[in-house]
Parts: C-alpha cells; sequence; structure tokens
C-alpha cells in the first residue's frame, strides 16, 4: 500500500486519536454445527449527549490462526450487554482491517505532519477498487448492521490469518475504526447524524484545516471530541458502549474456495492511464457526496436522485455475494454489466418501533444478493455500471453509496449449495422474515421480487 493510501486512511483522525489496545475479551468459544463462534467486545468508548466519538482500536480480539470466516455481525452494547438503539447512539460505520506488525514492536504511530510509517506496521489491502480508506475494509457497516445478513455460503470462505502472506517478524493483527455519534436531546437528530457542519459549530476540520464555506456536512465535521447541538436544558449522563461482534469460523483447508473483497463507490472518478505498456485504472473516491432537494432540482421531479457512474472491473470471477450502504433517504443501489442487465441489487429496511433493530425512520438493514454460486460471472476489464438512489424531498449531506461484493475465482463445476425459486438464479435473503414483513409491509416486498426477478432486463437508468 502506498504512502498515500496510508495517508487518507489515518488522516480521518489525529495522532492522539490512535490507540494500541489489547483489551478486547472473548467470550468461551463455542460451535455450531462444525462452526466455531467467537464473541468479542471492543475497548470502551465514552458518550454524552451530542458526544462524537471516531478512534482507531489496534490489535483487537479476534480468533487466531489461519482461518476461514463465515459471517462477521457487529452492533452497539452498553456495560450490561444491552442493545442500544439508534436514536440514542448513532452507528456511523465500523470497520474492521488487517494488518501486519513487526515482533516486539508497537504498532506505528501516525503523525499528520510526517505521515504513516510502514516499517514496522503494514496494512493489508482487499482487492479494491478505490484505494485509500475503502482498500483497508475487510468488513464493517453501519447503523444497518444488526439486519444486515453477512453470511458466506459453502464451499466459499473469507481466508485470514494464512502465514504465508506475513512478511518474515511480522505477526498478523486486526484493526477497528468506530464512528459514533450520540443524538439523545439532540436539538436535529438527522442533521446530526448528517454531521451538518451547523450543529457541530466547527470552522476547522481535525487537521487544523479550514472547513471551506460550501462544505455543509460529512465528516470533517463530526470527527472525534465534537459535539452536536443538543436542546437547552436537557441532561444525559456519561455512559460507556462497546461494539460487540461475533465471529463465525472453521479453520483452513484445501476444500474452501476463497473470496476475494471488492468496495465500489458510486462517487469514483477514475481516468485510464498508461504505465509500462498497459492501460491501468487511477480511482479517485470521495466516499461522501451531497443530496440536493427536490426543489433545486428541476430534472428530479419525482424527488429521487439518481447517482451513476461506470468503471472496469479489475479481474473476473464467480459473485458470491452483494451487498450495499447508504444513509438515511436512501432507496436502494443496483450494479449493472456490461450489457445493461442487473448484476445484483440491494434495498434498505426501515424500521418502524423503538426497540433495537426496529428504530423508526433508521435504515435498519440492506437486502443481501445471493446468486446461485457459479450463476453470475464478472469479466475482467468488464464495463460495470453502479447506481444509487436517494428520495431528495430534503437536502442531505454527507451520504454514501458502496457496494461490498465477494468473488471468486471461476470455478468449472460450481457447488450449487442456494437454489432460487423462479428460476431466475438470484436469491435474496432478508434477516428475519417476520421482521421484515413488519418494517417493510408485504406490497414492497412484493415489489422488491419484481425487481429482482427481472434483473436480467436492459435497463441503464434504473432497477
Amino acid at each position: 500500500m502506498s504512502p498515500s493510501s496510508n495517508y487518507q486512511l489515518f488522516s480521518l483522525v489525529s495522532i492522539l486519536l490512535l490507540i494500541t489496545v489489547d483489551q478486547s475479551s472473548q467470550s468461551q468459544a463455542t460451535q455450531e454445527n462444525g462452526v466455531k463462534v467467537g464473541v468479542f467486545l471492543s475497548p470502551a468508548f465514552v458518550l454524552e449527549p451530542g458526544s462524537v466519538s471516531n478512534k482507531f482500536y489496534y490489535n483487537i480480539g479476534f480468533p487466531k490462526g489461519h482461518i476461514a470466516i463465515k459471517s462477521f455481525d457487529a452492533e452497539v452494547v452498553d456495560e450490561a450487554g444491552n442493545s442500544v438503539p439508534l436514536y440514542e447512539t448513532y452507528l456511523h460505520h465500523w470497520v474492521v482491517s488487517r494488518y501486519f506488525n513487526r515482533k516486539g514492536v508497537e504498532v506505528a504511530k501516525y503523525h499528520y505532519d510526517l505521515g504513516y510509517d510502514q516499517s514496522d506496521s503494514i496494512i493489508k489491502s482487499n482487492s479494491g477498487i478505490c484505494g485509500g480508506v475503502l482498500n483497508t475494509v475487510y468488513f464493517g457497516v453501519g447503523p444497518e448492521t444488526r439486519k444486515t445478513i453477512i453470511y458466506i455460503p459453502d464451499p466459499y470462505r473469507i481466508e485470514v490469518g494464512n502465514p504465508v502472506e506475513v512478511p518474515p517478524r511480522y505477526e498478523e493483527k486486526r484493526m477497528l475504526n468506530l464512528h459514533a455519534i450520540d443524538t439523545r436531546g439532540a436539538e436535529d437528530r438527522l442533521g446530526c447524524t448528517e454531521c451538518r457542519c451547523d450543529l457541530y459549530n466547527v470552522t476547522k476540520d481535525e487537521n487544523n484545516r479550514d472547513i471551506e464555506p460550501d462544505y455543509i456536512g460529512g465528516s470533517r465535521c463530526c470527527y472525534n471530541g465534537t459535539r452536536c447541538k443538543v436542546k437547552d436544558g436537557f441532561q444525559g449522563s456519561k455512559r460507556n458502549l462497546y461494539l460487540k461482534y461475533t465471529v463465525k469460523y472453521i479453520d483452513w483447508d484445501a476444500s474452501i474456495v476463497p473470496v476475494n473483497i471488492y468496495l465500489l463507490d458510486i462517487t469514483d472518478t477514475w481516468k485510464k492511464q498508461e504505465k509500462s505498456n498497459a492501460t491501468v485504472a487511477r480511482h479517485h473516491c470521495k466516499i461522501k457526496y451531497l443530496v440536493e432537494s427536490c426543489a433545486a432540482s428541476v430534472a428530479n421531479v419525482d424527488c429521487t436522485h439518481t447517482k451513476k457512474i461506470s468503471t472496469i472491473f479489475p479481474s473476473g470471477g464467480d459473485l458470491i455475494y452483494g451487498v450495499a450502504h447508504q444513509h438515511i433517504g436512501g432507496t436502494g443501489m443496483a450494479l449493472h454489466g456490461e450489457e445493461g442487465h442487473v448484476i445484483c441489487s440491494s434495498l434498505p429496511i426501515y424500521g418502524k418501533g423503538k426497540e433495537p433493530g426496529y428504530e423508526a425512520g433508521y435504515i435498519v438493514g440492506m437486502s443481501s444478493f445471493y446468486p446461485r454460486p457459479g450463476s453470475i460471472k464478472i469479466s475482467e476489464g468488464e464495463t460495470i455500471t453502479l447506481l444509487s438512489n436517494y428520495s431528495n424531498d430534503q437536502r442531505q449531506t454527507g451520504v454514501l453509496g458502496l457496494f461490498y461484493l465477494l468473488v471468486a475465482e471461476p470455478s468449472p463445476k460450481p457447488n450449487s449449495i442456494l437454489h432460487s425459486a423462479d428460476g431466475t438464479g438470484a436469491i435474496v435473503i432478508m434477516q428475519n422474515v417476520i421482521g421484515a414483513l413488519e418494517v417493510f409491509g408485504i406490497a414492497l416486498l412484493v415489489g422488491a421480487a419484481v425487481i429482482y426477478q427481472r434483473r436480467n432486463k436492459r435497463d441503464q437508468e434504473g432497477y
């Protein structure tokens, strides 16, 4: 990974926020049908009404050895282990990365002016394609974490801990970045979660750089230690919170098919460049973007904002899993192939209650896309098109449109583990079907089914 990529990763927070820890705890490992289950807690992060925590934690608890990850789930809990609702603590995002650290040496410190010294610590990137911070993501989502399924079908797995990948005199470790916002008593909960600069009353970002007047909202305004405006007289206590994460895995063996992780970003701008007699793509992913209100956008009379990009997929393989990540107001994302057919889609699940996992007005889950293994292929060098839809009945700041894909090398005889009832080759799995019916409504689920059944139609402008 280049120094500039490391700079993008660690400039999210200042040196004071980079903390080396080995305080995560694991419950006694259990097994489910031969799959091992490890439950861990992150180090505590402290929040009070309006406050923000955005830190990096190194050397977090994780299963040891050369293993194959089947699933990775997480949620925010309090000291008693109770689930914390999103309207109290908004989980902006959590990300787990891999890195190699020189044995006997503390993780290398990052300094804003000097950059990151990777002589003692080396980030292990995923398969791309953006570079920078998105290239470090192995696991992670946001507030939708409780109702988003990340469960990899047999015989596929995410491989970690392979000793062949570790440089001599180094050891593999994991790092957690967690961004949480306490919205208890907030004057404008949605504005706080969107990191609107006027609610945080900041003029400089975490690196003491001036925030431009036209930068209305985004992570530059809600960094660690900032505080969103709360109602006058509101009282709320400080409390210790944790990210509780559950890892399901097995020991690695030769029968397992590894998958590569790709993270696509709707803000990606890229150019073809010639290098060493070869054409390469140089990507620049801004991650966040602004959705203007319908009144300010004459073209979108239906109050739907659609953002669209096309890019070249770097290597071929079988699509095993796909899921999108959007913020409040998102109405879904779709990935199209070169001929215009829909490769996969992912829709948000909005809550309608108060209990954790069903919070009204929040995206509490994203539908996961599971094709029949071997049925959907992405070719090396194929031009793919990504679309992200948001409702823009009001302006929204700092929104995201990311697509997380797991792709395996093509198999001549795919092992069909899952089967489609409608013969399209597509399977969409939503966690807790009864809960999803309560959240979505039967009519919307039927509409979603129609969307997936039509995935082979040529439609470059929508689902």
